[in-house]
């Protein structure tokens, strides 16, 4: 049986003392052990923030890519060995910004992997930028007279992009977002978690104690269906997108299922990929 010890490493994470990254961190730790996933079948993408330090605290296989290109690893990862459980991490600037397509188009896709976002509304890394999801009139380093811009609304975006599985946490409720994240990797297809995890240092807004008084589940609410879109899609302008919970979930063939004919059926890494002298020959030649 798998323990936490075997995903813990010597490396002490450097985010600041309070960071709600640590309760993702410790999340993600105790889904895999929940179901039973040996570290060397998982892998873990992370890109460029605070936030993209946490694939170096797991004792998995992982990569700390560029900027907003974390998803495009984690996909091509899925897709050379399907037998391996990828999640890919970062925050809401990496992933809403300059990631903003990358988002998109693998939600689409639809490869079976399971993208978490820690969204604290800021660039903590760089010292207290706006990020995407900045709410408008938000005053920052980089808006000192207040964000001009609408902020990003991840779940809609989501839901827009027709993604299979969308769910919203807190890391104030480490119980919750681990039950979301073990949800999550069982999912076939893409899974989107998006999580509020405050920016104790530079973002005095939205914190602890605001996420406490102001987050809706609606895991609670009995009369809500996560089957129904257009319901998620209402659900999520009524509140702004301040709930928690699983927003949607639709069964769909995942990207690997929809190839045609043989591709992708059997794992690239256990493929013989050699081409014969032949075979360079006659491809030389189409082109010559």
């Amino acid at each position: 049986m798998v323990t936490l010890k075997d995903y813990r490493v010597d490396i002490k994470p450097n985010w600041c003392p309070g960071c709600g990254d640590f309760s993702v961190l410790a999340a993600i730790q105790k889904a895999a052990v929940n179901l039973n996933i040996e570290p060397e079948n998982f892998v873990l993408q992370s890109g460029i923030g605070c936030s993209g330090r946490i694939s170096g605290y797991l004792n998995v296989y992982g990569m700390h890519s560029m900027h907003g290109r974390a998803l495009a690893v984690a996909q091509g990862t899925k897709l050379a060995n399907k037998d391996l459980t990828v999640v890919c991490a970062g925050g809401d600037g990496d992933g809403f910004g300059i990631g903003g397509n990358h988002f998109v188009h693998a939600a689409r896709r639809n490869v079976d992997i399971t993208y978490i976002v820690m969204d604290n509304q800021i660039y903590g890394l760089t010292k207290g930028q706006m990020s995407p999801t900045s709410p408008q009139g938000f005053i920052t380093k980089s808006s000192p007279e207040g964000n001009p811009d609408n902020p990003v609304s991840p779940l809609q975006v989501a839901l827009a992009a027709n993604a299979g599985f969308i769910a919203q946490g807190f890391s104030g409720d480490i119980k919750h977002i681990t039950s979301l994240i073990e949800q999550g990797m069982q999912h076939k297809g893409f899974s989107f978690i998006n999580i509020f995890s405050p920016c104790v240092t530079f973002n005095k807004i939205f914190t602890f104690e605001w996420f406490k008084k102001n987050l809706q589940n609606v895991d609670d609410d009995p009369n809500y269906d996560s089957s129904n879109r257009s319901m998620a899609f209402d659900r999520v302008e009524q509140t702004g997108g301040f709930i928690t919970g699983l927003i949607y979930r639709a069964e769909r063939k995942d990207y690997v299922e929809s190839l045609p004919g043989k591709a992708g059926k059997e794992n690239l890494v256990k493929q013989d990929l050699k081409l014969s002298n032949e075979q360079v020959q006659s491809l030389v030649q189409k082109f010559m």
